[in-house]
């Protein structure tokens, strides 16, 4: 009997998707593009209407080969490559390199892996989406113009292997514009003034914080204007006003795909990569002890917070089931709409909400459980009651002065049952004692504490992504390939989670300013995106939008390859001589980072990789420990004496060992405090950290 074919990108479905489907159909994975435009030139016929001249990739001429046999026995092909602009892209390569008949209805696209979502989407194929085709096309050619065009200059201007690109020099140049926000700042001197005073109602002490006065808040900016609203206090406080209210607190929306880089970062300490990387494995299925393999979550490239209704009916029942009608609201919380949003596919949810994240536990690796889990309890959060807090905001006066403090309680806990979203310190209930107007305070004591204004924190990951998902700049796929790459091309740095610009960073930035400031301005990018979106909704061609692009770019590039000198970089001295000839080495940029060279090449060749002590002792054998990289290129800390002692860890060592395995203890720190756990993620200790 002949077999339909079902062609998806990722090796890693085809399992997943033939226990959905069974033997009448065969799966086979094209592993990404088939086709592109060629790397050694610019591949684009500028003069003839910017026509892309694409080539089979090297290394996916076998795999094209092998699909053509496959489409030439079946009796249907189906196009499933991903739902998205780079997913419909694929499959009009896949249609025109099988020779596939172009009338013929063969495109299917599933939010989720699963044997319904499946079989829904191949009753019901359709043609390809010549827009969504378009849109692509535009995108790649237009980077292809600006990277193929810029970075060449570069090589000759500055040293070779180094890029421009479209949406990577707008993201290099937020890192630079903030560094040189933070090197201009001037702190200004500031002061608080806080009192601690007692209730007759209350044994607990009150720290109450001076606001002013009558005529509305005040400054305190220098320790005399401290000692004046002392010296004009007496010793008896008296409650001027007391206001209380109810404040409900939302739930968030379930993830898309930049919420979900953020919120990892921020509590998992996963970076853009990895967190998509875990993502991409959780959706195209994990092997599930008695279920075999089962794809846990939606698409988790996504920028609408739309949901199913059938995924809703699923949620509310088992919010009720488990946690009480109480929990549930009337009717499905619904969430606006993200300005710019392409609203292909759904939010990011799990695609079985039977499978909590603790029934399945041992079938998961550690950063799979922990990103499942963080994308399961914010979706089940995301149907849930608001949470209800009894709020109390006191004036407080004294000869003129006057103090407040504020009291929450939380009086309903709503969504916070299951998905915590605040800092921990925050969530704490503040009870005050029960209080009247015209109650006196007794007078204890005062506490000031100068304080300097602090300049914007730098960006991590995590507020990076944020800032471009506010200028519209990126698209879900692309936010967390472009962050990896500026980071590999050691434009930006990443020391204690800040990401910092390099001094190769900054050169370029500057003259990508200075010479193509239009081309990487917020506005620009921004606008791009939207002038993509026009394509993907048929509203103008995409060559249009090019030919209105590439004329003031071309004079932009003429300009700068004969306006830009040579810019001359000089080596960094370290302060470690040469093994071989005792010359102070120098800092050098190779494919897998910096590394010390002997400043006497070609004479002396010796190079050695470069040792970062990262400030703690081996609680095995005593030696340093050193800022070592995996293969996949994450930081660890390892002990300078391997191989004759292998410890390794994430996070900094305690010294103590666990009081359940005996294997040694860890701080973990985030924004909610210190934590000491097991180096053995898999054991469950876990306190709060004591030094």
């Amino acid at each position: 009997m002949a077999k339909k074919l079902i062609i998806i990108e990722s090796l890693g479905k085809i399992k997943t998707i033939k226990k959905c489907l069974g033997s009448t159909y065969d799966v086979e994975a094209s592993i990404g593009h088939v086709r592109d435009l060629p790397k050694t030139t610019l591949g684009i016929e500028i003069d003839n209407d910017f026509k892309p001249r694409y080539k089979i990739l090297k290394d996916k001429k076998e795999t094209v080969e092998k699909l053509k046999a496959q489409a030439k026995k079946a009796d249907m092909v189906y196009l499933a490559t991903d739902p998205d602009r780079e997913g419909e892209a694929i499959a009009w390569h896949l249609q025109e390199l099988l020779k596939l008949d172009e009338k013929k209805v063969c495109r299917i696209t599933f939010n989720e892996i699963t044997k319904s979502a499946i079989t829904q989407a191949i009753k019901h194929p359709r043609k390809l989406n010549m827009d969504l085709i378009d849109a692509q096309q535009a995108r790649r050619v237009l980077d292809r113009l600006v990277g193929y065009q810029i970075s060449p200059i570069l090589w000759h201007k500055i040293k070779s292997h180094l890029s421009a690109g479209r949406v990577q020099s707008v993201a290099v140049r937020l890192v630079c514009d903030r560094e040189e926000e933070i090197e201009n700042f001037v702190s200004r001197e500031y002061w608080t003034l806080n009192a601690n005073v007692k209730h007759a109602n209350s044994k607990k002490k009150l720290d109450i914080e001076y606001y002013g006065n009558a005529n509305g808040k005040q400054a305190l900016e220098c320790i005399g204007d401290v000692e004046k609203v002392k010296a004009s206090c007496t010793d008896t406080f008296k409650v001027a006003s007391i206001k209380h209210s109810t404040r409900e607190k939302h739930p968030a929306p379930p993830f898309i795909t930049s919420t979900l880089q953020q919120e990892a970062f921020k509590n998992l300490n996963f970076s853009t990569s990895r967190t998509m990387k875990n993502a991409q494995e959780i959706y195209e299925g994990v092997e599930i002890k008695g279920r075999g393999t089962v794809g846990l979550i939606t698409y988790m490239r996504t920028d609408s917070t739309r949901v199913s209704d059938e995924a809703l009916t699923s949620v509310r029942e088992a919010i009720a089931e488990r946690y009480g009608n109480e929990y549930l609201p009337a009717t499905p919380n619904q969430f606006s709409k993200k300005k710019n949003a392409q609203d292909a596919h759904e939010a990011i949810r799990p695609t079985y909400i039977e499978l909590t994240p603790e029934s399945i536990a041992d079938s998961l690796s550690s950063d799979h459980l922990k990103l499942y889990k963080l994308i399961y309890n914010r979706f089940i959060a995301s149907q849930m009651k608001s949470a209800i807090y009894d709020t109390s905001a006191v004036d407080i006066e004294n000869n003129g002065n006057v103090f407040k403090i504020n009291g929450s309680v939380l009086r309903f806990d709503g969504y916070k049952k299951i998905y915590e979203d605040e800092d921990k310190q925050e969530s704490k209930d503040k009870i005050l004692p029960d209080m009247n107007v015209g109650d006196e305070l007794k007078h204890i004591e005062f506490k000031e504490q100068q304080h300097f204004t602090q300049p914007t924190p730098r960006y991590t990951e995590g507020s990076l992504v944020k800032k471009l998902e506010e200028l519209g700049i990126g698209r879900p796929s692309t936010i967390a390939p472009t962050i990896a790459l500026i980071l590999k091309r050691n434009y930006i740095k990443k020391e204690q989670r800040a990401l910092y610009p390099t001094e190769i960073g900054r050169i370029v930035n500057g003259i990508l300013i200075d010479y193509f400031d239009e081309v990487i301005s917020y506005d620009f990018t921004a606008q791009m995106e939207n002038s993509l979106d026009e394509i993907e909704d048929g509203n103008v061609k995409w060559t249009k939008v090019i030919h209105d692009f590439y004329p003031n770019f071309a004079k932009m590039v003429e300009n700068a390859e004969s306006s830009i000198e040579k810019v001359s970089l000089e080596p960094v001295v370290s302060d470690v001589p040469c093994d071989v000839c005792g010359s102070m080495m120098v800092i050098k940029d190779g494919r897998f980072g910096q590394f010390l060279a002997c400043p006497n090449y070609p004479e002396c060749t010796f190079t050695k990789a470069i040792v970062e002590e990262a400030g703690y002792n081996c609680p095995k054998c005593g030696k340093p420990l050193i800022y070592k990289k995996s293969r996949k290129g994450m930081r660890f800390m390892g002990c300078s004496g391997y191989p004759e002692c292998n410890f390794a860890t994430t996070y900094p060592p305690t010294g103590r060992k666990c009081p359940i395995c005996g294997e040694y203890t860890v701080i973990r720190e985030t924004k909610k405090g210190k934590t000491e756990i097991c180096k053995d993620f898999k054991c469950k200790y876990k306190v709060e950290y004591e030094e």
